[in-house]
């Protein structure tokens, strides 16, 4: 064999054998024990740990929210029921970093510039523990998800911070000025009245109505929030949200005047029917939680449509959608004729 051939495969036998020992000098001896990675990575990663500040950390900024959860049932110690800020909010510090593993947005100490995560889709999160299931206590609420308020999310309806109380999570987030919202309700006058009374016109009452509601209700027209018609949405298309907060305070400071008008025969029946409703809009048809609407003295032929569209699906609400397909026409018509007839004062 020629001198030239041997010593070109002596040169690749000694560039075969550098390179295995590189290999084995430089991979971890645990690399493709779970996959392609080393295996000790797990460990390592586990051991860093998230810190947790428990809910005193979150008490000093977030008073209002912690007195609603210290007094609320996700705080019930003696029942077993603790659920901490951190199992919604992620935890509130920093890992123990280990070389570069330092991959918490909160950075190393909360809230250094930053935020806290905010869950947005709560149905998901809440069902985790209260989606009815086989084999799950009884004393922990459980809940038909489809049956209950369909995909309309958990915090439109609960409080997330104390979840019996109903209603504070969707309420206006600022007060609107009245002075500047009576100079745009002169473009609503023609359905709901010169003072938020319709006599006789198509528009609902909206004097003496909830201020959170009525922004919502607005709010969710502009923005495909679950209601539908073309007026509405064009009226609302050019106002920013501040002229909704506005329209929505000179609406709610006005007083109101009830329609007195449907079946009076048809009342007793509606009294009797309204207690289904008393939960979220009162025993007399006023709502002690700002985020959903006075029904007291709205004209009964409104009311009736209302219902008939959470029936055929062109309104939209989960909860309101059940409870409208629960109920007759004529149901419809004596619980309309009910609350036209209360007093709204």
């Amino acid at each position: 064999m020629p001198k030239h051939i041997v010593r070109l495969l002596l040169v690749m036998v000694v560039a075969a054998v550098l390179a295995y020992a590189a290999k084995q000098f430089f991979t971890a001896a645990s690399f493709y024990q779970f996959g392609h990675y080393r295996g000790d990575s797990v460990a390592e990663i586990a051991s860093d740990k998230p810190k947790f500040g428990t809910p005193k950390a979150c008490e000093k900024c977030h008073a209002e929210k912690s007195a609603q959860w210290a007094k609320g049932v996700h705080n019930q110690m003696d029942k077993g029921k603790i659920v901490k800020c951190e199992v919604c909010h992620g935890p509130s510090s920093s890992r123990d970093v280990k070389g570069l593993f330092d991959n918490v947005a909160t950075g190393k100490e909360h809230p250094n510039g930053l935020k806290m995560a905010i869950p947005a889709d709560s149905v998901k999160l809440c069902t985790l523990c209260h989606e009815k299931m086989p084999g799950r206590p009884a004393e922990q609420r459980q809940v038909d998800v489809a049956s209950h308020a369909g995909a309309q999310q958990c915090t439109s309806c609960h409080n997330a911070h104390s979840p019996r109380d109903f209603g504070a999570a969707t309420a206006v987030s600022r007060k609107g000025d009245a002075s500047k919202g009576k100079a745009i309700a002169a473009d609503c006058a023609g359905c709901h009245g010169e003072a938020g009374i319709g006599k006789g016109l198509p528009g609902p009452n909206l004097a003496g109505q909830k201020e959170g509601y009525l922004a919502g209700a607005l709010k969710a027209y502009k923005k495909g929030g679950g209601r539908s018609s073309d007026m509405m949405a064009g009226i609302v298309e050019s106002m920013s949200d501040a002229d909704m907060e506005n329209l929505a305070a000179y609406y709610a400071s006005l007083s109101c005047q009830s329609a007195r008008d449907g079946d009076k025969r048809a009342i007793a029946a509606g009294k009797a029917l309204a207690d289904k409703c008393s939960t979220c809009h009162g025993g007399a048809g006023i709502s002690a939680q700002a985020a959903w609407p006075n029904l007291a003295g709205q004209a009964s032929d409104h009311l009736q449509a209302a219902l008939k569209a959470y029936k055929d699906g062109s309104r939209k609400n989960g909860m309101m959608e059940k409870a409208a397909k629960e109920l007759s026409d004529k149901d419809g018509a004596s619980l309309a004729a009910y609350y036209a007839n209360a007093n709204c004062k």
